[in-house]
């Protein structure tokens, strides 16, 4: 008989006075950082000054927060939520004694991507850059994040997948469960890494790496892990009830569409062709100045 790995943790890391600080939120911190500090190695190797990097942040942040949060309310709950509108926007939610502070309990990738990309599009406007580019960057860069995020999905003891008797499985003990499942969020977390250090590697070839504002890395980014998800999203257990009864789940149909977006800006596609930069072309323009 196999000796499953037990997986117990505390989900909470520290106390901050009386606040619980928990793990999920050091991710979703760690995430953004390194995204931010990965973002700008590669600003500083395209010779982008810091005064047209230093906004980005602010715009990721709050595009990707909006976009994950909204997202996971419209295409997983949208039922719940149009009920509870405030428990959509603020961290709370309402228990049979009162409101409770608990932080945005659900927060969805594709809903992320599809904030971030709106937010680089208005980034890429105030700051002159060209949008392709910033896309590019951000396809070599935020694999690594999305490999934290997803370990904070391990530390709660969420998203996980089917039972199963392979020596690795794991038993959830947190959900209240004495049977082993996959840990299909250990699984996406290990694949992002690999992404990553892939990104790396294809940015470190020279011909490869003109690529940059071409699409192309950003059609790698999401070739790579939506097309990835669609395949893990078989092994995963249901994320709500309607999915027990759909071909494909929310995850699948969401991700089939990015993935196809993904292949379509790697192979360069007439649209990627048409808006990409061309040899010549001034990588930003800072507002009110003529600087290259």
């Amino acid at each position: 008989m196999f000796a499953f790995i037990t997986w117990n943790p505390d989900p909470v890391a520290f106390h901050l006075l009386t606040w619980p600080v928990k793990w999920y939120s050091l991710c979703w911190a760690t995430a953004l950082l390194l995204g931010y500090y990965n973002m700008g190695r590669l600003y500083k190797k395209q010779h982008i000054p810091d005064e047209v990097f230093a906004p980005l942040f602010t715009y990721c942040f709050l595009g990707v927060l909006i976009g994950a949060r909204l997202g996971h309310c419209l295409f997983y709950e949208p039922v719940y939520y149009i009920h509870h509108l405030g428990e959509m926007i603020l961290p709370i939610k309402k228990f049979a004694d009162g409101w409770h502070v608990v932080g945005y309990e659900g927060l969805s990738s594709h809903g992320g991507v599809f904030g971030m990309l709106f937010a680089i599009w208005l980034y890429s406007r105030k700051m002159g850059m060209h949008y392709l580019r910033v896309l590019d960057n951000m396809g070599i860069a935020t694999p690594l994040s999305a490999a934290c995020i997803r370990f904070g999905n391990v530390m709660n003891s969420e998203i996980v997948g089917v039972p199963t008797d392979l020596p690795w499985g794991v038993i959830f003990a947190a959900n209240g469960e004495d049977f082993a499942r996959h840990p299909a969020q250990f699984y996406e977390c290990l694949f992002y890494l690999l992404v990553f250090v892939g990104a790396l590697c294809l940015y470190a070839i020279p011909r490869l790496k003109t690529k940059v504002g071409t699409g192309f890395f950003f059609g790698y980014c999401l070739t790579t892990i939506f097309t990835f998800r669609i395949l893990i999203e078989f092994i995963k257990a249901d994320q709500v009830a309607e999915e027990a009864t759909m071909l494909l789940n929310i995850g699948q149909i969401l991700s089939i569409p990015l993935a196809l977006v993904g292949i379509y800006c790697m192979i360069g596609g007439k649209y990627c062709l048409k808006y990409a930069e061309k040899p010549g072309d001034k990588i930003y323009t800072l507002p009110g100045t003529n600087k290259k």
